[in-house]
Formats: structure tokens, sequence, C-alpha cells
């Protein structure tokens, strides 16, 4: 007997997107996130805040100190641990990836993939757009059971390049914002959609424990949230969690973080 998905999510990261810069980003769709799902506006990651190791956390919901991640560099785990795209693998379910950093490519672990496809932001202008309008397609087909959409071009275009709060790195949310907006019009109806970041960034850096590098928003759109909601006390360790909770996976009990669904 075929397992039978509680629902189907879509998990959109736009990399290092700060509270402050969602909010002074100028995208009208702000505001219709805060009233359409629950939503925290101070998260936070982990440390070291770089997004191997945070997106590490967030699919796995252990910390850096268990997983073993500590840099940009991957390295396998000395004591393996189940990730969310594994879960959903072992019950039969069908995940894609989107993103535009290589080394993301190792957060899901070997034949877990229905279907993944990189655009090098390095390489290509517009790749955040780009990789939408890949999962857009992908949902337009009836799409898989759990979609990763990554947007990467506010961290390497406009934090590292400019600097975080800059009118470039804001300008850079704004259209990633746009994204989630076309994401929510076409899939909000049959996907739970989930809106988070990796980490924040101070200057042109991160990576460390400052707050403005450690803070990050999050935002759940779905039948088990609550329209409007302020959330406390929000991990990105309760990503996977949650995610698994709502779609009705198996949690494993090596997960340390929580879930957010009602």
């Amino acid at each position: 007997m075929a397992f039978e998905f509680k629902e189907k999510v879509i998990l959109m990261c736009i990399d290092s997107m700060r509270p402050d810069g969602f909010l002074q980003c100028g995208n009208p769709f702000i505001h219709e996130m805060m009233k359409l799902g629950s939503y925290c506006l101070s998260s936070r990651t982990v440390f070291p805040s770089s997004t191997l190791p945070c997106h590490m956390s967030m699919f796995h919901s252990v910390p850096p100190e268990r997983h073993g991640i500590l840099s940009n560099t991957y390295v396998p785990m000395v004591r393996p641990l189940p990730g969310l795209f594994e879960q959903i693998r072992a019950v039969g379910g069908k995940s894609d990836m989107y993103f535009g950093w290589q080394p993301l490519r190792d957060i899901a672990g070997p034949k877990t993939l229905c279907r993944d496809h990189f655009i090098c932001a390095r390489m290509e202008d517009d790749t955040d757009n780009k990789l939408t309008e890949l999962a857009l397609a992908r949902l337009r087909e009836g799409g898989p059971d759990f979609m990763f959409l990554y947007q990467v071009e506010t961290d390497e275009k406009g934090g590292h390049d400019h600097g975080w709060m800059t009118e470039e790195y804001l300008g850079y949310i704004k259209v990633a914002i746009e994204n989630v907006k076309r994401v929510y019009e076409l899939a909000g109806q049959d996907y739970t959609i989930i809106v988070t970041a990796d980490h924040g960034g101070h200057d042109r850096c991160h990576g460390t424990n400052l707050e403005e590098d450690m803070t990050i928003p999050t935002f759940f759109i779905g039948k088990r949230f609550t329209p409007g909601k302020q959330l406390e006390g929000v991990s990105i360790l309760d990503l996977a969690p949650t995610i698994a909770d709502v779609m009705g996976v198996p949690v494993p009990e090596e997960w340390e973080g929580k879930s957010l669904a009602e």
C-alpha cells in the first residue's frame, strides 16, 4: 500500500535574509506573508552562521557540533543520521531541489532527489528568477511531494558584493520575495509553503555569533498554521520536524527540533 502524505510542502530559503532586510525591502507582499500564515521575525540559526552548516542543521535538525559541518566544505558525518530528504524517500516520496550554490548538493543523500537543478549564481545573472521559473514549470506539471527552492543572490551579489542592508542587498530581497509571491499564487492551494533564511549578515560577511548573523525570519503558510499568528522561540532546527509533521513523515529520534504545526 502506497504511503499517503497528509500535505505537500515547498520550502523556500532566501540566503542571508535578515528580518530587518525583509521588512525594508519594499515588496508589498511582505505584509501579505504576515497575514497569510504564522511567522517569527526573531528565529535563531546555528553557529557558525555559514551557509552549509546552517543548511545541514535545517535539514537534519541537529546543531553543527553533531553533524560535524563547521565550514562551507562538506565532510561525511562521523555518526550519520537521516535528514529530511532521506525520511521522505524512505516512505516513497518524491523531492526536488533547485539551487544556485553548488555545495548545497550535499544536504541531500544519494538517490533521495527526483529532480535537481543547479545554476551557478557566480557564473550567470538572474539565477533566482531562473530557478523559480524551473520550479514553477515543475509545479504546473503536478509537482513533487516536497520541493526545496533556494535563492542565493541576496547573499552572493547583495551582501558579500555590496554589504548587508545596502540598497543592492535590499533589492535582491525584493526580487526573492516576488518569487515567493509567484510560488504562492500558483501552488498555495495545494502546498504548505515555508519561507526562511539560513543566516543573516553584517558589513560584507557572516559566520559570527552577532545578532545580525544569528537572527532570521520564518513564515509558515498552510492549513496547519494560524494566519497572522506571531510565533516565539523558533529555531532553524524546527524546520525539518515541522515539515515532516505536516507531511506525515516519521520524525527520527535523533532530531532535536520541535514541530511548530498546530
